[in-house]
């Protein structure tokens, strides 16, 4: 029982750890980008992405803040794409309806491209 009792408290404490770890993170990447700091932002979204495994639901967040970070850096294709993937894969979310509207000012700036199939080259 005992044996047991510490197990289970080790791994609140151990999921407790990791969520802390990814909201620091998360925290940051906000923070940088209002600092406009995008390489930071990348940087702190890949530290808050490898932290939330157990919180999948924190994914479209990240992929907005990156969206909105290859947007700010005139990467417009790659954000477009970035808001695409949040509207297919969350579309009841906040965050969908957010990158809508960020697919709808690109449109409106002349900045949204129709969207080409990925090529697939065979490996080398």
């Amino acid at each position: 029982v005992m044996r047991s009792l510490l197990v289970i408290s080790l791994m609140l404490v151990l999921g407790a750890c990791t969520r802390m770890s990814a909201d620091f993170h998360l925290d940051n990447a906000y923070r940088q980008y209002a600092a406009g700091d995008c390489a930071a932002v990348a940087l702190e979204l890949s530290q808050a992405q490898r932290q939330i495994r157990s919180r999948p639901y924190l994914q479209p967040e990240i992929s907005l803040l990156r969206g909105q970070c290859l947007e700010r850096e005139h990467f417009f294709v790659d954000a477009q794409q970035t808001y695409q993937f949040i509207v297919s894969h969350y579309p009841q979310t906040e965050y969908a309806y957010r990158a809508k509207a960020r697919l709808s000012t690109l449109e409106q700036l002349g900045q949204l491209r129709d969207a080409e199939p990925a090529k697939v080259s065979p490996a080398l």
